[in-house]
């Protein structure tokens, strides 16, 4: 198979330029460290989350230093954890003022074939992908109702493209649309999403709100070499129609698209970020 080397890197247009955004599991080199970079590249103010302390800390100082200190800032999450996910929005309230877009990323994987799948498998899974999409997805669609109706004092105030302002992006993947070995679990959350994403979208749009989802498969990063075998990744990878895996940054790019303005009249949609829709 021909491989197609990724284009060159987008540099910033001020796309996001005066928002502050919310995004999860964002200490890393993955889709969700990506979509931090970008947003600042953008203009945006970030909050980055993630469950791990050690490598978030070193995520906001690295980001910080080139951005500064004034763009960016962390808070440990557990996304399974209610009251950190709601400490998580209203520190970003507090912060800045306002709340104007999400990036709800988290989320946990693993391989076990159905027959022997056990029931903490099971449910871990779907606890931190569903589960975690649809808390800081509540949390943030309260935050936005509050500002449209003036029952609260933060949230969006006319940005994000819509008329009282205010952006979900939830992270979904192919594999919530095609069958996979060992894949039971995360399928069945990566589904849930993209149907939690169509009802929250029909629910938000009465206060200006929209809710999309991108929905990537392969998108290569350090750790994900680490839990998974070479031989999948190459058996993935061949799907691919470009031959080769997606750089984080390019569902990133996605992302930022979905956030901003020129997106204004999409809500409720999953976004293929690959050639894998079936």
């Amino acid at each position: 198979m021909t491989r197609i080397p990724p284009p060159p890197y987008v540099r910033g247009h001020g796309l996001l330029a005066g928002r502050t955004a919310v995004i999860t599991a964002a200490a890393g080199a993955g889709i969700g460290g990506a979509t931090a970079r970008r947003f600042l590249e953008e203009g945006a103010r970030v909050l980055v989350s993630d469950a791990h302390t050690r490598r978030l800390k070193e995520t906001e100082a690295a980001l910080a230093a080139e951005f500064g200190a004034d763009a960016v800032a962390s808070q440990p999450c557990d996304v399974t954890d209610e009251a950190q996910v709601q400490a998580l929005y209203d520190t970003a309230v507090r912060l800045h003022g306002r709340l104007d877009i999400t990036v709800n990323n988290a989320g946990l994987g693993g391989t076990a074939e159905l027959a022997d799948m056990t029931d903490e498998q099971w449910n871990r899974v779907l606890d931190v992908t569903l589960g975690g999409t649809f808390r800081c997805t509540r949390a943030a669609l309260r935050h936005f109702r509050d500002a449209a109706t003036g029952d609260g004092t933060g949230g969006a105030t006319g940005t994000g493209g819509t008329g009282t302002g205010g952006v979900v992006v939830n992270n979904a993947s192919v594999v919530g649309w095609r069958a996979q070995a060992g894949q039971a679990h995360y399928a069945a959350a990566k589904a849930g999403v993209m149907a939690l994403t169509r009802c929250a979208a029909v629910e938000a749009a009465a206060y200006g709100v929209r809710v999309n989802a991108v929905s990537p498969s392969l998108a290569m990063h350090p750790h994900l070499a680490k839990v998974t075998t070479t031989e999948l990744l190459d058996e993935l990878t061949a799907r691919e129609a470009f031959g080769r895996y997606a750089e984080p940054w390019e569902i990133a790019n996605v992302i930022v698209f979905l956030a901003g303005d020129y997106s204004s009249y999409m809500t409720g949609e999953t976004v293929s970020v690959s050639s894998q829709h079936p």
